[in-house]
């Protein structure tokens, strides 16, 4: 995941004509949206770093020149689809709603 500032505020708000018309919940929607992406790509990140070290010193995909690429592409994708499974995205999903309020 690349943190740019594009990524970083929703520009649907900042294209508005008037800001009389935007909402408070549409606004909270849209925050509580990219609260739970963050949350999940928190646990993918994080269950990367711990795959990651574990299965260093492994030959889970071979030897060889490309055997690292492989490696690193096998951890990311099971990262990737396991998030949500540890519950860490809930807990921490749950705990930053709850103190922003």
């Amino acid at each position: 995941m690349n943190i740019s500032s594009s990524n970083l505020i929703n520009k649907d708000l900042l294209q508005v004509n008037n800001i009389n018309n935007v909402k408070e919940e549409n606004l909270k929607n849209s925050g509580d949206e990219q609260l739970r992406k963050v949350s999940n790509d928190f646990e993918s990140f994080f269950l990367n770093q711990i795959m990651d070290v574990s299965l260093r010193s492994t030959k889970i995909a071979g030897e060889g020149a490309g055997s690292d690429i492989v490696k690193s592409m096998y951890i990311q994708s099971i990262a990737d689809n396991s998030t949500g499974s540890l519950g860490i995205s809930n807990m921490l999903y749950e705990f930053l709603t709850r103190n922003n309020k």
